[in-house]
């Protein structure tokens, strides 16, 4: 099937440099070769041109060589210009391919007179969870079907060394290939029943710098070798692990280790026995430790029996009470897989207490890049500027600076693995990510693992002129930036969040899960809504470090975008803006309509300046998007007019 190269479509330019055409190669080994063959490609497009391949280093060109001596922090590059060519300086291999794929990119932007350009991976650990099942399925994905699986078999074709090259450019190491909830034929994966196909994924992987991880089954000794328990405790289920991990390495030497989702939404898990999560966790490191693997063990674990009439309980307590008794429990190469919120990837969350709590935990950031709740790849939502700041927060772990960025890239408690995680559904889908605008988020999220204090425009700006060129540039970045708040306008105000259709999460369903066991409420009456998790309520703002604490505890201190999040918060109640929270409803869902409207009147305006089968791709996207959102504003505005019986003071349509 045909695929779009994404940004890694090398066009042809005006203008070449004839040293580019000549490349030295001064090192060797198998991620060098996959650099000159994206070299090789690259030039192909770019300057129309196979070039010189050489190991004569008195030629002119652009020289790649590894010097550890040189190049400080693990996968780092230079690229310096000097005796009319270039040089690309890796401390590894692998920082020689990340280099190669910085040094195109900035051909192929006109950026060379930038340089010199030093970099190193900010995050040790930048890994992708891929949802996908061995039916053929993608769990929340809305890009086609999977790529990996089809009809419980593997696959194999050069679709899959594309998505290869497309992970190693944005600098991603680590690729989890399944599904988190492990089915039946999933739980295989770690067994001869698909191994040696596995491994054929890990060797395309490896020539990249990738490790492969799969997601097991923590039940796995139950349902693969007839044992009546998998008590993490009982010896013969550690000898399992222990015996079954040794046979992976066996076939698959770079193999990366175990990702594991247990306890949680009926996942099995060591509560069953009586243990902790720490108990289970450490079981697995033990088995992978030997072979140099991890074990990355989800935070995401909350009380699925909720009951809505009890105001204490609180879902967003869950992650915090379940693992801060357990810092320092942890063996050494075990890390907590944490989401970027206490909930579950809302247009609008607070970050979660754990990373200011947890001092002598690995921890990893996971964030969305598949936007279950925020569009799902219809609404155009780029989602870098709400990773940037969860990158920025300042958790005052260790007083002021001690930002989530620097937790998770190691500098605050000193953590060897660390790093960020996403969830993303990639299809089989021409375009990858169901509209072309949303790769923008792939491809932003790996930039950001390796540059975190990267600008988000920045980011945007690179993706637009190597994806649709720098002629519409100016027009999609600037959709590109709004787009985030615009989608949050007209879906959920002031950080309440799920008022979606249950289980699809798209479209608005007010009270969908109002009244459902997942701890998932919006508490609307008459009088008002949001929850109270201050002290005097769930204490949820408890779990944070001052100021925090108390700032989120005080209504009138509190952040605006989390008020509702916090607080219980009167329809009359004047905001910073001047406007009633009834009114700050109603204009703002009015207004997110609007934009988009303007967004899609922006797209028509490019019509020629796009490739006619990606405007209409995008321009058919935007028009149900457009649908979306009138949707949500209608049932937003009519469903609080009901509640309080206020009427818009600008007079528009709200219906009764």
């Amino acid at each position: 099937m045909e695929y779009s190269k994404c940004w890694l479509d090398y066009r042809p330019l005006e203008s070449v440099e004839e040293v580019w055409l000549t490349l030295i190669v001064s090192c060797d080994g198998l991620i060098i070769e996959s650099a000159v063959k994206e070299y090789v490609l690259a030039m192909e497009g770019m300057a129309g041109r196979k070039p010189t391949v050489t190991a004569d280093e008195a030629a002119a060109g652009v020289r790649l060589l590894v010097d550890e001596s040189i190049v400080s922090g693990t996968d780092g590059y230079h690229i310096i210009g000097e005796d009319g060519g270039y040089k690309i300086i890796g401390q590894s291999p692998s920082g020689v391919l990340y280099g190669v794929f910085h040094f195109l990119r900035m051909a192929a932007n006109g950026e060379l007179s930038q340089l010199p350009v030093e970099n190193v991976p900010a995050m040790p650990l930048r890994m992708m969870n891929h949802w996908d099942n061995m039916d053929g399925s993608i769990e929340r994905g809305y890009s086609g079907e999977s790529f990996f699986y089809k009809d419980y078999e593997i696959l194999w074709d050069e679709r899959l060394e594309h998505y290869t090259r497309m992970m190693a450019s944005i600098g991603i190491n680590g690729i989890v290939i399944n599904n988190v909830n492990v089915h039946e034929k999933e739980t295989y994966l770690i067994t001869d029943t698909y191994l040696q196909k596995v491994k054929q994924y890990a060797d395309l992987f490896q020539r990249y710098g990738i490790k492969l991880y799969t997601s097991v089954n923590f039940a796995a000794p139950m349902e693969l070798a007839g044992f009546d328990n998998c008590d993490p405790l009982e010896p013969q289920v550690a000898e399992w692990w222990k015996e079954t991990t040794a046979h992976v390495y066996e076939v698959i030497p770079e193999f990366g280790g175990y990702l594991v989702k247990a306890d949680s939404e009926g996942r099995p898990g060591p509560f069953t026995y009586g243990r902790t999560h720490a108990d289970g966790a450490n079981m697995l490191a033990r088995a992978l430790a030997p072979h140099g693997g991890i074990v990355i063990w989800r935070c995401f674990v909350y009380n699925c029996g909720q009951d809505w009439r009890d105001k204490k309980t609180d879902r967003a307590r869950a992650a915090y009470d379940n693992f801060i008794h357990l810092d320092g429990c942890f063996d050494e190469n075990v890390v907590l897989q944490i989401k970027n919120g206490p909930m579950d990837f809302q247009v609008r969350e607070p970050v979660s207490p754990l990373f200011g709590a947890l001092k002598k935990t690995n921890m990893i950031l996971e964030v969305q890049i598949a936007q279950e709740y925020t569009g799902q790849q219809i609404d155009l939502c780029y989602l870098p500027p709400m990773w940037r700041e969860i990158l920025d927060f300042d958790t005052y772990a260790e007083g002021k600076g001690s930002t989530v960025s620097n937790i998770v890239r190691g500098a605050a408690y000193g953590q060897k693995f660390c790093g960020m995680a996403a969830v993303i559904n990639t299809g089989n889908d021409k375009n990858w990510t169901g509209t072309d605008l949303a790769a923008a988020n792939t491809y932003g999220y790996g930039r950001l693992a390796m540059e975190p204090a990267m600008s988000c425009e920045t980011i945007a700006k690179e993706w637009t002129d190597l994806t649709l060129g720098a002629k519409v540039e100016k027009d999609v970045v600037d959709m590109l930036m709004k787009s985030w708040p615009t989608y949050e306008k007209y879906t959920s105000p002031l950080g309440i969040g799920w008022m979606v259709t249950p289980h699809y999460h798209y479209g608005p369903d007010i009270d969908g899960y109002e009244y459902d066991r997942w701890g998932t409420y919006h508490r609307a009456d008459c009088n008002g809504l949001g929850v109270d998790r201050t002290p005097s309520g769930t204490g949820y703002t408890n779990q944070y470090n001052e100021p925090w604490r108390t700032i989120y505890a005080d209504v009138e201190q509190c952040p605006q975008e989390l008020l509702l999040f916090f607080h219980y918060i009167r329809y009359d109640y004047t905001l910073k803006s001047g406007k009633t929270l009834i009114q700050h409803i109603y204009d703002t869902h009015f207004e997110g309509v609007e934009e988009v409207e303007a967004m899609i009147a922006v797209w028509k305006s490019l019509q020629n300046r796009i490739a006619g089968e990606v405007y209409g791709r995008v321009l058919e996207r935007m028009e149900l998007q457009l649908a979306n959102a009138k949707e949500w504003r209608d049932r937003v505005n009519t469903y609080f007019y009901r509640k309080s019986g206020v009427k818009d003071e600008k007079g528009r349509t709200i219906y009764e």
